[in-house]
């Protein structure tokens, strides 16, 4: 097993650019991003879909994956090496990156004391994060316990390209003027 930093870093990487984007698509597509966020309660706290900054934004989470990788290799023997080790790297995320932050994120226990933004909207919007990290976790775990499954690697790889190639386009139309 290889548990280099360069390694475990590149594939947390990938694998939380691959699971953001289709937690994010997933999230986007049956909760109506564009309309939950035109609410008053969130008008104020989140960007417009249509942002050019919030389409973006998987373009920005290999940065965000590799600050993950760089925790999962301090942690590395507690979870890579044990059977059930996504399951140590879930459960830290969970309450370390979403129920127990430092600040007052919306569905942290800091956020429902502090924000105005309504419990139910916030509790609301959690199977995203909840699904994604859980998805993080193992696929991570799965793929830095399994260095040698080609097909994995070709196909995380494939996958990143596509997550990085759609915003890109998209950009690039909108600012060709091609998307209204």
């Amino acid at each position: 097993m290889t548990n280099s930093l360069p390694s475990i870093a590149t594939k947390t990487a990938l694998v939380h650019t691959i699971t953001y984007f289709i937690a994010g698509i997933l999230a986007y597509t049956t909760m109506d991003y564009a309309k939950a966020f035109s609410d008053p309660a969130l008008h104020g706290y989140m960007r417009a879909t249509t942002e050019r900054i919030v389409m973006a934004g998987p373009l920005f989470q290999p940065i965000r994956g590799l600050l993950f990788g760089l925790v999962f290799y301090l942690v590395r023997d507690s979870t890579f090496a044990r059977s059930r080790g996504w399951l140590t790297i879930w459960m830290i995320l969970l309450i370390v990156g979403i129920m127990d932050t430092f600040g007052p994120a919306p569905g942290s226990i800091e956020g429902l004391i502090y924000t105005t933004l309504p419990a139910g909207r916030q509790i609301f919007g959690l199977w995203e994060v909840v699904l994604q990290t859980l998805l993080f976790s193992f696929a991570t775990w799965y793929w830095v316990r399994t260095p040698n499954a080609r097909w994995l690697t070709i196909t995380m790889w494939a996958l990143f390209a596509i997550v990085m190639a759609l915003p890109t386009m998209g950009l690039l139309a909108m600012s060709s003027g091609m998307a209204r």
